[in-house]
């Protein structure tokens, strides 16, 4: 690449943030990502997902699924311009039973916001996430949301965080008023106050009134010197922001926010593009880095079907590691060596798409028709690389799947496999039940729902569901799986990649069967270790 053109990537790759939102269910994830898109004007008025009166669905969202039930189940990918910078807002499907694909966009991501209910703190589901983003050396900003609500001390909050994340919590802005009670917050960087007002709804962005402390004081009273003491102590904790702490991942910057108010939501967008970092040069499967301004490669790290009800069409998402990205330009494959052309190239929001012509390090990009692409795949123009693969992660629910018309077999097949392929479940092969009657291995068991709607209506082949009792998986080897398999509360079954997982119906089944045998490979996957 030529020196211009070397400047011209670098230039672009910092002006990129690209980051998810991690959180348990029902912490306003989806309502934050509007929220967002409304602070950076990309939409006009911001619709809850809950279908609360006058407001519509969750932009980002798009399976009929998720209209009907008022959650997202697939990711969205988001991009909009902000001050000088390019964001790129990863959007995690946000029910209970969220799937491998949850896990799997965090591959894509620099940088991510963890969002925590100021009255349930930190959850399930936002633990096993941070533990994915732990492993991955991803930094973290924290988001206390629902301030506007009661909820539990801010002290405490931080205290929480600290002994279960092991993160030291550094916040840029401290409340103004108990949970329940939100005035304001306090901006510990200079030490003034942002005092919030409502709006019709929540549905656009809520005026901010910057005041100098005595004004503060003269309006707020006690609430603001309770927040100046609070705000004392922590200094004296030292939780103060030190930017090189944080991109090592000790410690996190948080904010007080109310997504469904739009209360310090400008905050965030502003602490993302002054603290979360830009891309960097990524390493390759053999852990050289691959520097930003080589000619282009990707990675697809999430494929999608059935965006477009009109047709059936196959939508890879793809994370821009180096170089430039142009519409039209034919990649190769590295899985396989052959040529794609990319001559359909989107940015998807919802259900909205836009060519797109032109992306950079950071960026994501939608390749429609893309039947010939996995996840995992890595892409490359002129100079070959392969970027790791992206780790499987742990399944904890299974069900034997069985064509419910014989005669559509070949559908069935056929649908298994793009299922399969797309990531949407692990299909596993048991000799029990023989390939006629594959095993669906899923992270939630929503994601059965999913399959069973696809199977249907996409390829015309209804399935029946057996669940299984295992809770556990391992991954094992065949030294090992013949005696693994006669253990009580145990199967071992193979995944199309030739992987052997070993199943037990309960973590005692596992734990007996490691302390008789010791010399058994039983190896945790990641999520599974981590949470």
């Amino acid at each position: 690449m030529s020196t211009a053109g070397s400047a011209i990537v670098a230039g672009e790759a910092a002006r990129r943030r690209t980051f998810a939102v991690i959180s348990h269910p029902d912490a306003g994830k989806s309502t934050l990502t509007e929220a967002l898109a409304l602070h950076a004007h990309v939409i006009g008025r911001a619709g809850a997902v809950h279908g609360k009166a006058g407001r519509g669905a969750t932009v980002s969202d798009w399976m009929d699924m998720e209209k009907a039930r008022g959650i997202s189940i697939t990711s969205a990918a988001l991009q909009f311009a902000y001050r000088d910078a390019v964001v790129n807002l990863l959007d995690t499907p946000g029910h209970a039973d969220f799937s491998e694909d949850t896990y799997r966009v965090l591959t894509a991501v620099d940088a991510a916001v963890m969002l925590v209910d100021a009255a349930k703190g930190l959850e399930t589901q936002t633990m096993k996430l941070f533990a994915v983003c732990k492993h991955r050396g991803i930094p973290i900003i924290t988001v206390i949301n629902k301030w506007d609500r009661p909820g539990n001390e801010a002290l405490a909050l931080m205290d929480e965080i600290a002994e279960r994340t092991g993160l030291q919590p550094t916040p840029l802005t401290w409340p103004v008023g108990i949970a329940g009670d939100f005035r304001g917050v306090l901006d510990r960087r200079d030490g003034s106050y942002r005092h919030f007002t409502r709006t019709a709804g929540g549905a656009t962005i809520a005026p901010e009134q910057v005041m100098d402390p005595d004004a503060a004081l003269a309006q707020e009273g006690e609430a603001w010197t309770t927040a100046l003491e609070e705000s004392e102590l922590l200094e004296e904790t030292g939780a103060q922001h030190d930017q090189e702490l944080f991109l090592a991942g000790a410690t996190t910057p948080v904010l007080f926010a109310s997504a469904v108010s739009n209360f310090g939501v400008a905050a965030l967008l502003d602490t993302l593009v002054d603290l979360a970092p830009a891309p960097a040069d990524r390493p390759d499967a053999d852990g050289k880095p691959r520097a930003l301004d080589d000619p282009f490669s990707a990675f697809v790290f999430k494929v999608q079907a059935g965006m477009d009800t009109g047709h059936r069409d196959r939508l890879a998402y793809i994370r821009v590691c180096t170089g430039v990205f142009e519409r039209g330009m034919v990649v190769t494959n590295a899985a396989n060596g052959r040529p794609f052309a990319t001559k359909y190239a989107q940015q998807v929001f919802g259900r909205d798409r836009e060519t797109i012509e032109t992306a950079y390090p950071g960026d994501v990009v939608g390749l429609v028709n893309a039947s010939a692409l996995g996840v995992g795949d890595t892409l490359y123009s002129d100079t070959p690389v392969v970027y790791p693969p992206i780790t499987t992660f742990a399944p904890e629910h299974f069900a034997v799947a069985r064509a419910a018309d014989t005669s559509k077999y070949k559908q069935f097949r056929k649908g298994m496999d793009t299922l399969a392929g797309e990531g949407v479940v692990q299909v596993l092969v048991s000799e029990r039940r023989g390939d006629g009657a594959p095993v669906l291995a899923v992270v939630g068991p929503m994601q059965f729902e999913v399959a069973s709607h696809r199977m249907e209506h996409e390829f015309g082949s209804p399935i029946t569901l057996d669940h299984l009792p295992y809770t556990v998986a391992r991954v094992t080897d065949a030294e090992s799986a013949a005696e693994v398999a006669k253990a009580r509360g145990a199967e071992v079954m193979t995944r199309p990649d030739g992987e052997l997982l070993a199943l037990f119906t309960d973590k005692w089944a596992l734990r007996t069967l490691e302390q008789n045998k010791p010399h058994l490979t039983l190896t945790p996957l990641v999520a599974a270790q981590l949470a």
